[in-house]
C-alpha cells in the first residue's frame, strides 16, 4: 500500500508529511499503521491520530478533543518570545495543547495558562505547562511581561466555510468568536492591561481585517502593529501596553 498515494487520493494536501507522520506513529506495526489511516480517512484529526503536532521546532503532544497548534501560529510564538526580557514572565489565555506556552518556555519564560476546557488544561499540563481552568485572565493575579492568546476568532456566520469534517471532531469553542469574530479579542484586549506590566506585549491571533476592526479598543496601547507570515497574509496583532 502506497500510503501517500491513498492519502492524496483522498483529498489530503500535504500527503507525504501526513505519511511519514503516520509510519512513523505506528512504529512498523501494519495492523497499528491501517486503523490510523481508517481514522484518518475519516478526517479525524492527524495529531489525534499520531499524538503529537509540530510547533515551532518542537512536538507538542495533542490529546483527542483539543484544539491541534497550527504553523499560522507560529509567527505569533516567535515574535512573542522576541519580547521575552531575560528571565520574563509570560500569560497563555485559550493555551489548548500548551503549545505556545511551551515555545515560550524553551526561551527561558515563567509561563502560566488557562483554557476552559479541562481536557485542554489535562493536555498542557502534559506538556509541562502550569495551565489551570478558567476564562482568560480569572485564574491569574501577578503582572507578566507577555500575554499571548490563540482566542477563538472566526466570525459565527463563517464557522460553517470551516474544513467540512471539522466539527464532525471538533467543536465549536475554539473557534466561534461571536457576530464579527472580535468579541473575545475585544475581551482579551481589555482585560490584559491588568496584567501586563508597563512596556509589556500582548499578541492575539486574529485574521482578515480584524485588525482594523479592533482599532478602537487598543487605546491603552501603543506600538500596534500587525503580524504576518511569510506570503502576507494576516495573523496576529502585537501591542504594547502604555
Amino acid at each position: 500500500m502506497d500510503l501517500t498515494e491513498v492519502l492524496m487520493r483522498n483529498g489530503f494536501v500535504a500527503a507525504e508529511e501526513e505519511a511519514e507522520e503516520l509510519l512513523a506513529a505506528a512504529g512498523g506495526d501494519e495492523a497499528r499503521l491501517d486503523a490510523m489511516l481508517e481514522r484518518r480517512l475519516t478526517g479525524e484529526p492527524l495529531a489525534w491520530i499520531t499524538g503529537t503536532a509540530p510547533f515551532c521546532g518542537l512536538w507538542i503532544k495533542v490529546d483527542p478533543g483539543v484544539y491541534v497548534p497550527r504553523w499560522q501560529t507560529e509567527v505569533l510564538a516567535r515574535r512573542a518570545v522576541e519580547r521575552l526580557p531575560a528571565g520574563g514572565t509570560a500569560i497563555d489565555v485559550c493555551t489548548g495543547s500548551g503549545a505556545v506556552a511551551v515555545t515560550l518556555m524553551r526561551a527561558g519564560a515563567r509561563v502560566v495558562a488557562s483554557d476552559l476546557d479541562e481536557r485542554s488544561v489535562a493536555c498542557a499540563r502534559s506538556n509541562g505547562v502550569d495551565a489551570y481552568a478558567g476564562d482568560l485572565f480569572e485564574p491569574f493575579s501577578e503582572p507578566v511581561d507577555v500575554i499571548t492568546g490563540v482566542v477563538p476568532y472566526v466570525p459565527t456566520p463563517d464557522l460553517p466555510l470551516l474544513q467540512r469534517d471539522t466539527f464532525t471532531f471538533e467543536t465549536a469553542l475554539s473557534y466561534d468568536g461571536g457576530d464579527d469574530g472580535t468579541a473575545i479579542l475585544r475581551r482579551a484586549i481589555a482585560e490584559a492591561p491588568r496584567f501586563l506590566r508597563p512596556g509589556g506585549a500582548l499578541l492575539l491571533e486574529l485574521g482578515g481585517r480584524q485588525a482594523d476592526a479592533l482599532q478602537d479598543a487598543l487605546e491603552a496601547y501603543a506600538d500596534v502593529n500587525v503580524l504576518v507570515d511569510e506570503d502576507g497574509d494576516v495573523r496576529a496583532i502585537e501591542a504594547t501596553r502604555l
